[in-house]
């Protein structure tokens, strides 16, 4: 069984948004806050890693997604300081700061959750979960509140300092969360999940499916920091294609441009719609694109017009 099973909570803590009302002067305000990922509250622990340069490309992972907490289970004088320095490239300095445990207990005793990595599926290993849905489920726990409206710190009337530590008496800094890997050549063993609360398996090929340990610490880094990245409005959000309504005035104004250069001599107007409104919603344009394709269609006419002296 895995240990201190663990269910996402509804009460406020883990909300979007909460409003906490704050005496000051004698009344109450309403300060909405905000609880995005918290990177610095994820840690990676590797049980007892045999490879050192395994070690280094694991930093140089966690570097590429601003993870930066290394723990290992194991002693430090077993590892070759060296060889992770060169695998690490410039994220050596991961491993001059991590820690060293006796055990995944040990290691993982500040933390909300300990989830263990897998590729091997069983009855004792419960259900697990995709890195995806993972990440998730850290985004939820390692949140620190942010107050999105007014200061961070003030004055009350008697004095006290009402800062963003003290706010309703929430954390800000959010709960720690710890991914495990095991050693290269035998992954987790059922003890060693044992001391995991639960599990996480990265879908592989049923003819090949173990990956390296710095492979997988770079999958599940890059769920992790995938998700933050949601959380940072306007950074890699992609866009939201049009609507068909939206659609539709674009082919509305491409046949009306059509139409004024002389393109219908005979009926045909609606099977061209049908052909551009088919092609345009298969495309998944953005505003922008839609846009951009109307003032190409007004130009044209635009200088049809001014060529027949129209």
């Amino acid at each position: 069984m895995l240990r201190r099973p663990w269910a996402p909570r509804n009460d406020s803590h883990y909300e979007r948004s909460e409003a906490i009302h704050l005496p000051l002067f004698n009344k109450s305000i309403s300060i909405i806050i905000i609880i995005p990922m918290n990177l610095n509250n994820i840690v990676i622990v590797l049980d007892h890693p045999d490879e050192s340069r395994n070690i280094g490309a694991a930093c140089r992972a966690m570097a590429n997604n601003d993870i930066s907490e290394l723990r290992i289970v194991g002693n430090k004088a077993d590892y070759d300081i060296e060889h992770i320095h060169v695998l690490a490239i410039h994220a050596g300095g991961i491993f001059d700061k991590a820690n060293f445990y006796n055990s995944i207990t040990e290691a993982t005793a500040d933390c909300a959750i300990c989830a263990g990595t897998t590729r091997r599926r069983g009855k004792k290993r419960g259900k697990l979960l995709l890195p995806e849905e993972f990440a998730e489920m850290a985004d939820e726990i390692t949140g620190a509140p942010v107050v999105s409206t007014g200061s961070t710190t003030g004055d009350s009337c008697d004095g006290h300092s009402t800062t963003a530590d003290t706010y309703g008496g929430h954390s800000t800094t959010g709960g720690k969360v710890a991914v495990i890997f095991g050693n290269e050549r035998t992954g987790l063993t059922d003890e060693q999940l044992d001391q995991c609360n639960l599990g996480i398996t990265i879908p592989s090929s049923d003819n090949f499916g173990s990956l390296n340990l710095s492979h997988a610490v770079q999958i599940m880094s890059y769920h992790l920091y995938r998700r933050a990245l949601q959380q940072k409005k306007g950074e890699y959000r992609g866009y939201t294609p049009l609507t068909l309504e939206r659609v539709d005035r674009t082919v509305q104004t491409i046949t009306d441009n059509m139409q004024k250069i002389g393109f219908f001599k005979m009926p045909g107007r609606e099977d061209m719609e049908n052909f551009w409104r088919s092609v345009l919603s298969r495309a998944s344009l953005s505003e922008g694109e839609a846009q951009y394709l109307e003032k190409t269609f007004d130009k044209m006419a635009g200088l049809a017009s001014k060529n027949t002296g129209k």
